[in-house]
C-alpha cells in the first residue's frame, strides 16, 4: 500500500458519500484542490461494440436506401402503398435479439455467401398475415391478430416477400460485396436456433413496414463474424465514392450493347418556310412551296428529337436517302444564306 494519509477533508468527503450524498462527492474531493474529475462514461461489459461507429454509418446509409427500393417493389407486387421506413441499427448481443422476438415469428436463416456464418430476417406474423390475405385477392385492412405458426402453403407465399428482400438486399451490397443469397430454413420459434454463441455481438438492422393500416418490424440481423473480414470495405466513404467514378471502357461497353437494339426515331429537316393560313388551306397536289434555304446547305439528322448530324439527301437503290456527312458537335454551325434562286417543294399525296 502506499504510504499516502488521507487528509480530514478527504475523510468526510468518503463518509459523506457512504452516507448517500453521492459518489461525484468523493471522487471530486479525492483528485485535490477541488477541481472537478473527468466525465466517466459507462461501459457495459455484456453489450461491447465491436463494430466501429464508422461501419455503423455505413449500414445506416445503405439500408436507407435499401428501404425505398423495397418499399417501392413490394408496393409493385402487391398493387397497393407501401412504405418501408429504417427504424434503428444498433448493437447487441445474440440472446437479447432472440428475447426481444415474439414466438411464434417468421424466423428465416439466410445463407449470404462469401460472407461467414447465416444472417437472419425476421418478419412479424402480424404484418404476414394481411400481406398473405393481399396476396389472395383481399384488401388492405387489418385482420384480427393471429398467433400460430405458418402453414406450408403461407410460406410458399411468404417465400415471394423474402425473395423480395433479398434481391434488394443483394443490389443494395452491390457496391460493398457481390452477395449470393438463399433462404436456408424458416423455424417459427426463434429460441430454438442458435447461429452463434448468446454474448456474441450481433447488428440488428430493423424496419417499419406499413401497409394500410397495418404495422409491423422486419429486423435483419447480421452477426460480427460475419462482418468482421469486410469492415475496411463497409465504409460511409464508400458510398460517395462510388457514384463519382468516371465511367470505364467496360460500362461504356456494357451501355453500349444493350441500346444496340434500341429502336430510335430519325428524322430529316429537308427545308423550313413560313405561309400564310389561307395558303395553306388552299393547298393542291403539285403546288410548289418556296423556301429560303440554300440547296447546298447540309440538311439536320435529328435522333429522338435531338439534332445529331449534318447529312445530305440522294437517292440509294432507287429509293430516297440521306447521307450522313459529320457529327454536328465536330463543325461551327454553318449560317444560312438567301438563295437567288430557291429549291422548290413540291406537295403530293401520302
Amino acid at each position: 500500500m502506499s504510504g499516502e494519509v488521507l487528509s480530514q477533508e478527504e475523510v468526510e468527503s468518503l463518509l459523506s458519500a457512504m452516507d448517500g450524498r453521492g459518489v461525484g462527492a468523493a471522487v471530486t474531493a479525492s483528485t485535490g484542490l477541488g477541481r472537478p474529475s473527468a466525465k466517466v462514461t459507462p461501459y457495459d461489459f455484456k453489450r461491447p461494440e465491436r463494430v466501429g461507429k464508422e461501419q455503423m454509418r455505413a449500414l445506416q446509409t445503405m439500408h436507407e436506401g435499401f428501404g425505398r427500393n423495397f418499399g417501392a417493389a413490394l408496393s409493385a407486387l402487391l398493387r397497393s402503398i407501401v412504405e418501408v421506413k429504417l427504424t434503428s441499427v444498433d448493437q447487441l448481443t445474440y440472446s437479447e435479439f432472440v428475447f426481444s422476438l415474439e414466438n411464434p415469428t417468421c424466423f428465416n436463416l439466410i445463407n449470404a455467401a462469401p460472407l461467414e456464418g447465416q444472417l437472419i430476417l425476421d418478419i412479424n406474423l402480424s404484418l404476414l398475415y394481411p400481406i398473405i390475405d393481399r396476396l389472395l385477392g383481399g384488401g388492405s385492412e387489418g385482420t384480427p391478430t393471429i398467433r400460430r405458426p405458418l402453414t406450408e402453403i403461407e410460406m410458399r407465399l411468404v417465400s415471394r416477400i423474402t425473395d423480395l428482400f433479398l434481391a434488394e438486399m443483394k443490389h443494395a451490397w452491390k457496391n460493398v460485396l457481390d452477395l449470393q443469397l438463399s433462404v436456408d430454413r424458416v423455424e417459427s420459434n426463434p429460441q430454438l436456433v442458435q447461429i452463434v454463441p448468446p454474448n456474441e455481438v450481433v447488428v440488428l438492422i430493423s424496419f417499419e413496414i406499413t401497409l394500410g393500416d397495418v404495422r409491423g418490424m422486419a429486423n435483419l440481423c447480421i452477426t460480427f463474424n460475419s462482418i468482421e473480414r469486410i469492415s475496411q470495405q463497409l465504409t460511409s466513404n464508400s458510398w460517395v465514392a462510388y457514384g463519382k467514378k468516371p465511367p470505364t471502357p467496360q460500362s461504356i461497353q456494357q451501355i453500349s450493347n444493350q441500346l444496340t437494339g434500341s429502336v430510335v426515331e430519325v428524322v430529316v429537316d429537308l427545308a423550313e418556310t413560313h405561309i400564310a393560313t389561307s395558303d395553306l388551306i388552299g393547298l393542291q397536289v403539285g403546288d410548289v412551296i418556296t423556301t429560303e434555304k440554300d440547296v447546298h446547305l447540309p440538311l439536320v439528322l435529328s435522333i429522338e428529337g435531338r439534332p445529331k448530324f449534318h447529312s445530305e439527301a440522294g437517292v440509294f437503290k432507287g429509293r430516297k436517302a440521306v447521307q450522313v456527312t459529320e457529327s454536328i458537335s465536330e463543325r461551327p454551325a454553318v449560317r444560312e444564306s438567301l438563295s437567288p434562286q430557291p429549291p422548290p417543294v413540291v406537295a403530293k399525296k401520302k
